[in-house]
């Protein structure tokens, strides 16, 4: 069976046939269609159009990538640390020779506009190897301790479950971590966005990656990542995902006693005080909420202001909104793309309609279509609500979609007690034209992660989070100590 991916260029100009390893799985270092010739559609986001059609795995497939991955385990969990950075090095290369094909790989997919796919998609992910390559460089994986020397060593074979929000960061966060620690990967990327993922494991072997230390199956989360979750093969899982389904990871995960690392949801507050930049702190709040067609699990969904500054905030808030409206993603002008699927668009929308009749105030946005787009494509109208009550459902509930909720305080004991005051506990922000204050402030919310004035994001320093938003951590340092374990020998 012959399957192609054909989707149209960023320049929309011609059509482009991708390779025929393009739709189908990498296990063992080579390609393969799978065992029961079953595929699955990939929809563009911007047309509703399928663009490919891949593997939908079978649990035969899954037991030869587990083999795959356990018989190279072996070598690999031995080999020098510098070895295993310069072939990681050599996979960062190979990504920028390719950033090209990766960003129209992922404005295809996902529909992020060609700019974001190429700055945020493609170049964060560079980012984030070459952070953990000189990370990797630099750690000790034994110390003596009296008569006993504690060693680090590889977890074993990981199981990476990605998201499609971010189709390559998210998988470079997960597997070269991994990789860098000595272990091997079977990884299962979203059946919404999987084609990125199996140019990454084009480009790795490319560098120079020995089989069988990354493998890649497509296929339903439901389906072959439950599976994948449940194998007695595999060793330690790390999912990225919703918290409902996080949780059914770790239930699964748990009768074979698997390690498991969870980033989960996040309902983010921006936590503007009385000295700050108001209109930068405001402009920047509205730029990440809306980031990424607001399908990001850190973003900036809550804006905390003083009861005094609401008219002004509301005021800069949807100038700023203006400048987002969604639009055809393979033009360098557009700011936002559509969302992932009409799925996911239908529960945007019911998250509006909730928070309205719920009495949330609407001052912008909220249309379920903007009128200058086209019929085809999942697209959400950018929205802001004010007035909102901290313990509204749309100030508790992810809504992963362009939708901003302004909140007011009274006193900073307020603001800190609001930000705090959701099930979740992943990103942040605090504005303060007194950085030492804005520091004290941070120190009391209950996050994995937050930045201070629009602080940039560090590929280096652990990301993860509190409560609901999981458990264990990604990225630098503490990525790669997430797939190691503890071995004491006494002498």
């Amino acid at each position: 069976m012959t399957v192609a991916i054909v989707w149209v260029d960023c320049d929309r100009k011609h059509t482009a046939r991708r390779e025929e390893l393009m739709h189908q799985m990498f296990i063992n270092g080579t390609w393969s269609r799978g065992t029961d010739a079953r595929y699955f559609d990939v929809e563009n986001p911007a047309t509703g159009e399928v663009i490919a059609s891949v593997p939908d795995a079978s649990a035969v497939d899954l037991d030869h990538a587990v083999s795959s991955a356990q018989n190279a385990f072996g070598t690999w969990s031995s080999t020098e640390p510098d070895l295993r950075a310069d072939l990681l090095s050599a996979f960062a290369d190979r990504l920028e020779d390719e950033a090209g094909e990766v960003a129209a790989t992922v404005t295809a997919e996902l529909g992020a506009p060609v700019k974001l796919a190429h700055r945020l998609h493609t170049q964060l992910a560079i980012q984030d190897i070459r952070a953990t390559v000189e990370a990797l460089r630099t750690s000790e994986f034994k110390r003596v301790m009296g008569n006993s020397t504690v060693r680090s060593v590889p977890i074993g074979v990981v199981g990476a479950i990605t998201p499609w929000n971010y189709p390559v960061h998210q998988v470079v966060s997960k597997i070269v971590p991994a990789i860098a620690a000595g272990a091997t990967v079977v990884l299962k990327p979203s059946e919404l966005a999987p084609l990125s993922a199996l140019l990454l494991a084009k480009l790795s072997k490319e560098a120079g990656l020995p089989s069988g230390v990354l493998n890649v199956l497509t296929g339903s989360g439901a389906g072959i990542g439950q599976q994948l979750v449940r194998h007695p093969g595999i060793d330690a899982i790390s999912f990225t995902g919703s918290e409902g389904v996080g949780a059914a990871v770790a239930a699964g995960a748990a009768p074979t006693f698997k390690k498991v690392t969870l980033e989960l949801g996040g309902k983010s507050a921006s936590l503007v005080l009385d000295d700050a930049d108001l209109d930068a702190a405001v402009k920047v709040t509205v730029a990440n909420c809306f980031l990424n067609s607001g399908q990001s699990c850190n973003a900036l969904t809550r804006l905390l202001v003083p009861e005094h500054l609401l008219d002004y905030v509301e005021q800069v808030a949807v100038q700023a909104a203006r400048k987002h409206l969604p639009g055809d993603p393979t033009l360098s002008s557009t700011r936002m793309g559509p969302v992932i699927s009409e799925g996911h668009r239908q529960r945007i929308w019911e998250h509006i309609r909730s928070a309205q009749t719920e009495g949330a105030r609407l001052i912008y946005g909220g249309s379920e279509r903007p009128a200058e787009l086209p019929e085809k494509g999942f697209y959400v109208t950018p929205t802001i609500f004010s007035d909102v009550d901290p313990h509204a459902t749309i100030a508790q509930e992810e809504v992963f979609g362009p939708v901003l909720s302004i909140l007011t305080y009274d006193s900073v004991d307020s603001a800190v007690s609001i930000a705090n005051g959701t099930r979740f506990g992943l990103g942040g922000a605090v504005w303060s034209g007194d950085t030492d204050r804005a520091k004290d402030i941070a120190s009391r919310i209950r996050t994995g992660q937050i930045d201070i004035n629009g602080a940039a994001f560090n590929p280096a320093a652990p990301f993860g989070g509190f409560r609901n938003s999981g458990y264990g951590r990604e990225l630098g340092a503490h990525g790669i100590g997430e797939f190691l374990t503890t071995q004491s020998i006494q002498l």
